[in-house]
């Protein structure tokens, strides 16, 4: 199943901050390091990020498990580069009929998978430590976000889990119908595109039913709306961001003295 709640120890000094605060960290940590395709600024922010998993009271296996669709894309990433990259320049390190590997190809992999991991990688960190409602009260409160738009945010949020679960349904129920793909892969296929697009439905059907009950609850009416828990932004929480912008700028400074910055544009 799906799961959505905090994993992290309530107790670590970076899980305690507040949830905007560590939305914009990491979001300036991230961004920073799509300006260069190179393959070391990346592994610096990974290498930074892995550091300070502690401080986020996360164990590295779960971490792991909850990361683990980025390794699936990194192999991706991988497996289509090799066969259908356009650059071939470099070293040849295999050449097996319509499979050229060439050393070119493996460092643009390389930096690639590096980029995608070190961008995405605080993103999850920052959903593993925090509460869906407390990241909703926190952007009414210190982003001045439109109540409407958070609170829509957290039931939608909160609705991911049953993905999983209706998924799961959808096939048992197709299974005893005798709807089965055995062992054809293009039937297999057939079947994930059919069972996506059953659980696409639903999933519209039970997000207009939500809105209409919301909207019902007087969600979308105009007076003011007061929150039940407070979410100081405290100066710990702007040192946190300075601290991120200071570690990208960092990551990219090392990345141009050691003579490896590709920019991205230019």
């Amino acid at each position: 199943m799906i799961s959505i709640e905090p994993v992290a120890a309530p107790g670590a000094p970076l899980a305690r901050r507040n949830p905007v605060a560590k939305v914009v960290a990491a979001l300036v940590f991230s961004f920073t390091l799509l300006a260069t395709l190179d393959p070391v600024a990346p592994a610096i922010a990974i290498a930074v990020e892995l550091a300070v998993l502690p401080l986020f009271g996360i164990r590295y296996r779960v971490l792991a498990r909850r990361a683990w669709p980025l390794l699936v894309s990194a192999v991706g990433i991988l497996v289509t580069l090799v066969l259908f990259a356009a650059d071939r320049s470099g070293r040849v390190l295999l050449d097996a009929g319509p499979v050229l590997v060439t050393s070119g190809v493996l460092l643009t992999a390389l930096g690639l998978i590096l980029r995608v991991l070190a961008v995405a990688l605080p993103g999850v960190i920052v959903f593993a430590t925090t509460d869906p409602t407390d990241l909703a009260d926190a952007l009414i409160q210190n982003a001045k976000a439109p109540a409407r738009f958070a609170i829509g945010a957290l039931a939608a949020f909160r609705l991911v889990p049953l993905l999983g679960q209706e998924w799961q349904m959808i096939s048992m129920a197709r299974r005893a119908r005798g709807v089965d793909a055995g062992r054809d892969p293009a039937a297999k296929l057939r079947l994930f595109a059919s069972t996506a697009f059953a659980l696409l439905v639903g999933a519209i059907r039970r997000g207009t039913r939500l809105a209409v009950a919301m909207d019902a609850r007087g969600f979308d009416a105009g007076t003011p709306r007061t929150v039940a828990r407070r979410q100081p932004f405290t100066r710990a929480d702007a040192v946190l961001i300075a601290v991120a912008a200071a570690l990208a700028g960092s990551a990219l400074t090392i990345s141009i003295l050691l003579g490896t910055f590709r920019p991205l544009l230019g």
